[in-house]
């Protein structure tokens, strides 16, 4: 496909890797001309400088024999000008715009059609909709979820003392008394498709896959007993904070935000009246004890600066709150961070990112493609969920006389109401959804893509 990509920044960048990865014919456009040559240099791609909302502009990147727009500049205004401009140069182009300002959220939906929209994305909102639901639901580092619900994926990290050390992949159903599936685990930074063979020992980070009952008993069994937030303190008022701190007043947890910008706390106290909003330095030890830190049920990370984040997060993991969770804006870090204990990390950024490609890859295979991608393991692995259908090969022949790619495996099928976690007599049918977990290096624009 040829997509233009309107703003080179963090979100563009890594759309620029990935889709460029996967085969895709990039133009970038940005006013920044330095920007521009460290993604020549680093990728096959072409540039262009200049206004990418201009008309001008916009035709010497190709706009007429282009097939998707995804504006990301820094701007929301400039994203829908750049979509409403491009859109009436070529009618048939699908335009995505990234729209950040909660303002704007309603007007953008009732006139997607006048802005010339397929699809508006908010790493923001989406950022903190992914807090909340592990504030909401503790226990686990990360939780993606599939098949409307009824099967998740979830990542834990294993202490020293954990019986899981030393035990076998093979082992686990009988140790631990329920039916899960360990799809992924990341050692020392790298990321591994185990067998059952595999041995897991201490500071491994495991990525289970199992219903919502399998995965409470997973809890129980393991002697994690997570228990309800009812006080969380929040680091950083930016547009993360506001909507993590709007939603979860909604769920009944009460909400202290810690902002160094008098105009900022106004603001917030204005729009959420429910929450305590403290005027002070976050990384100040005196504020937060006295604001009761060691008291509080989850701490939210959430500054401009990531350094700022990590520090927090570590002093915060270290004065005993149940659950730290801590926002990076550069998804680079993960994995030189691997070895840190920072609780959960939220990357707005990749969540972002993840649904784009999604969608690029629907508008490339509208049969059989992804319903969900989620990034897992550092980004070193993906989880996609796949409906079979009529044009889906090996339907209802066992897994075990199925040959898959390599690094593919198939870690879930629901079918009505019911997950399974598959096993080599396990068959598949249309109207299935299947879980599939991949090494990133792997792209899977269709569900036939898994088969050898």
């Amino acid at each position: 496909m040829r997509i233009l990509i309107a703003g080179d920044g963090k979100v563009g960048a890594t759309l620029t890797r990935q889709l460029s990865a996967e085969g895709h014919d990039l133009i970038l456009i940005d006013s920044n001309q330095a920007v521009l040559e460290s993604s020549e240099e680093q990728y096959d791609v072409l540039t262009v400088r200049g206004n990418c909302a201009s008309m001008s502009v916009l035709r010497e990147a190709g706009v007429q024999r282009a097939d998707l727009l995804i504006a990301a500049t820094s701007t929301d205004e400039m994203n829908l000008l750049c979509c409403l401009t491009a859109h009436g140069l070529n009618p048939a182009l699908s335009t995505i715009a990234r729209i950040r300002d909660p303002e704007y959220l309603g007007q953008v939906s009732e006139m997607r059609e006048l802005f010339g929209l397929s699809l508006a994305v908010n790493p923001e909102k989406q950022a903190a909709l992914e807090i909340s639901r592990l504030i909401e639901y503790p226990g686990f580092l990360k939780r993606d979820t599939f098949a409307k619900s009824r099967s998740e994926i979830v990542e834990l990290r294993l202490d020293a003392d954990s019986r899981l050390c030393g035990l076998a992949l093979s082992q686990l159903p009988h140790t631990l008394h329920c039916q899960v599936l360990v799809c992924a685990v990341l050692r020392d930074g790298c990321a591994v498709m185990p067998g059952g063979d595999f041995v897991l020992r201490a500071e491994d980070r495991i990525f289970v896959t199992a219903d919502a009952e399998n995965l409470s008993l997973l809890l129980k069994n393991l002697g994690v007993l997570p228990r309800r937030a009812r006080r969380a303190l929040i680091a950083g008022g930016g547009r993360v904070g506001y909507y993590l701190a709007q939603k979860l007043l909604t769920q009944g947890v009460g909400v202290k935000v810690v902002e160094r910008s008098a105009a900022r706390c106004e603001e917030f106290a204005r729009l959420l009246p429910e929450a305590d909003v403290l005027h002070g330095d976050a990384s100040s030890r005196t504020l937060l004890e006295s604001e009761g830190l060691g008291r509080s049920d989850a701490l939210v990370t959430l500054t401009g600066m990531d350094e700022l984040n990590i520090i927090l997060s570590l002093y915060g993991i270290g004065r005993g709150v149940p659950q730290v969770i801590t926002k990076l804006g550069r998804a680079e870090n993960l994995q030189m961070l691997s070895g840190l204990h920072l609780g959960s990390v939220v990357c707005p950024k990749e969540l972002c990112c993840s649904t784009i490609v999604r969608y690029v890859r629907a508008m490339q295979n509208q049969v059989g493609a992804a319903l969900t991608v989620h990034s897992i393991a550092d980004g070193q692995a993906e989880a996609v969920e796949f409906l079979a259908d009529g044009t889906t090969l090996h339907c209802g022949e066992p897994l075990r006389s199925i040959r898959l790619r390599p690094n593919v495996l198939i870690a879930g099928i629901a079918r009505g109401a019911q997950t399974e976690i598959p096993n080599g007599s396990s068959c598949f049918y249309s109207g299935d959804t299947l879980i599939v977990v991949t090494g990133r290096e792997t792209v899977l624009r269709g569900l036939n893509d898994i088969f050898n």
